[in-house]
């Protein structure tokens, strides 16, 4: 099982910390986590793009080169690359270099986006939201298989007669990942294509998930992929620290500050202590605690979705960056190794 991070670049003015933190102080400390997770011997790290103020990411293959060069082994992605807003060829050559830059290990992690404010920011309509994506995907298969593109076009998409697209990455194709928020029509679609599916659980209980992990692997065996040897990837928010009730300190105003601001745009309850310590809690959606807990806690989901990847936000909202590092140190020095023995 390959472990990493994930995390989106929150910046801006925190009431619930009494924090401030600006693009200019939290990209460069988006390079020192990513430094610090390959030196602790972490898997991958995904940052994800977005395009409003409370983030400083919205070009995460620039991020992820500011790292590469210092960083040896750990794989550098998106988390998610917002692709129906974007060109699928400049999309390949940014992280085709970035693949160089790195010696081979970038990868994209497509979505549709849970935010909306890159349709209208680069002139697309949200009623082509569907199939902006279901077009512009197929393009960027297409452009990964091989040297010379030759496109026919689609209605969101221009087409492309006969020309390179430069330059190459150093892998012989680049990982795409689709990553889905619980939409069965995208799970389903994933598998068809015989592509890795990252499954983001951000609330609920994680086991009403497990029939998605089903249907994909049903959906790729339909389609002629061998669905064991296919990747997938568990993304979840937690944090870790030396105790629980440490962990709880740090991780619960935060987090609770960007879901309350997040569900007023969307027409949600805030987030109450009490929600959060359910979401906390044994049967619950975060992945929380002392590096123990947090152990027992992605065995259990491994047991119940046998993912190949697990992937967690510690950094979300505005927390101290001394405690994060800490947070990443944790998870590669004491939850790492107990889940690699564990799993063998």
């Amino acid at each position: 099982m390959e472990l990493g991070l994930y995390t989106f670049g929150d910046i801006g003015a925190s009431r619930a910390t009494g924090l401030k933190v600006t693009a200019a102080e939290r990209i460069p400390q988006l390079v020192e986590e990513i430094v610090l997770a390959d030196e602790v011997g972490l898997d991958v790290f995904g940052l994800g793009e977005h395009h409003r103020p409370d983030y400083a990411v919205s070009a995460p293959a620039i991020v992820l080169a500011g790292a590469a060069t210092r960083t040896r082994r750990i794989r550098l992605s998106s988390a998610v690359t917002v692709l129906s807003s974007d060109d699928p060829i400049r999309v390949h050559q940014q992280f085709a270099t970035l693949d160089n830059l790195s010696g081979g290990r970038a990868e994209i992690m497509v979505g549709r986006g849970s935010f909306i404010e890159s349709f209208p920011l680069f002139g697309y309509d949200l009623d082509d939201y569907d199939a902006l994506f279901i077009e512009k995907l197929q393009m960027l298969l297409a452009i990964r298989e091989g040297e010379i593109l030759d496109w026919p076009g689609t209605p969101h998409t221009h087409p492309v007669p006969r020309r390179g697209v430069y330059p190459r990455p150093v892998q012989d194709r680049l990982p795409v990942w689709v990553a889905v928020g619980g939409t069965p029509g995208s799970v389903a679609r994933a598998g068809q294509l015989g592509l890795p599916l990252a499954l983001a659980i951000i609330g609920g209980e994680p086991r009403r998930f497990a029939p998605l992990f089903d249907l994909y692997r049903q959906s790729a065996s339909r389609a002629g992929h061998d669905a064991a040897a296919l990747p997938t990837s568990l993304n979840v928010h937690g944090f870790v620290a030396e105790t629980r009730q440490q962990a709880l300190d740090i991780f619960a105003p935060p987090v609770m500050e960007v879901m309350t601001r997040i569900g007023a745009e969307r027409g949600w309850p805030p987030m109450t202590r009490a929600a959060f310590d359910a979401s906390a809690g044994p049967d619950g959606a975060l992945f929380l605690g002392s590096p123990s807990e947090l152990v027992d806690k992605i065995l259990a989901a491994h047991e119940l979705f046998g993912f190949s990847r697990f992937v967690i936000q510690m950094a979300i909202g505005i927390i101290d960056h001394v405690a994060v590092m800490r947070a990443i140190e944790l998870f590669g020095t004491k939850v790492a190794p107990e889940l690699r023995r564990a799993i063998g």
